[in-house]
């Protein structure tokens, strides 16, 4: 690997940890500035009192597709939002994923599972800190947008493949 494909390399796993950071700050603290002692008392007082993490588990969304039926129903600008804003917030995390890894070959459900994995741990954050609520929805939503962000890695690739191809078969032959 020459110097300048590992500066390229860098630069986008640099990139991708300003995006995690960015997609933390967004989905756990919706652009709040939150204090870490806040979060360790947060923290703290949830694994002390399973119980109450439990009981916050049930008040949050366990039904698959219950709020994405809702909004699909009421239409209101704000959950319109909402559901639009969880699949493109992880469209880039799809596209991370696939560029990262394009040279292990991954696959569409690598990057699913990869996608999945993301939002359940958000998810369990939220739930963990009682800084919001457990949605199955937005894991539905999320992974889906992983999925999205890993298919147009996946044509930009191939039409990349593709030109690269046809430059040399129409290079004359020596």
């Amino acid at each position: 690997m020459n110097i300048s494909s590992r500066i390229i390399h860098a630069g986008i796993r640099l990139i991708f940890v300003i995006y995690l950071f960015v997609l933390v700050k967004i989905i756990l603290f919706k652009m709040q500035i939150i204090e870490p002692g806040f979060l360790w008392n947060q923290l703290y007082s949830s694994l002390s009192h399973p119980g109450l993490v439990y009981q916050r588990l049930l008040t949050g969304n366990l039904v698959p597709f219950r709020e994405i039926t809702r909004t699909m129903e009421m239409m209101t600008g704000h959950s319109l939002f909402n559901l639009i804003g969880n699949v493109a917030i992880f469209v880039p995390f799809g596209l991370f994923i696939g560029i990262m890894l394009q040279k292990k070959g991954i696959s569409a459900l690598a990057a699913l599972i990869y996608s999945l994995l993301m939002s359940l741990l958000l998810e369990s954050a939220q739930l963990l800190l009682r800084i919001g609520q457990f949605d199955v929805d937005d894991l539905l939503l999320n992974t889906f947008g992983g999925l999205v962000g890993y298919f147009i890695f996946s044509v930009i690739a191939m039409a990349i493949r593709f030109a690269r191809a046809e430059d040399t078969s129409s290079e004359p032959a020596l």
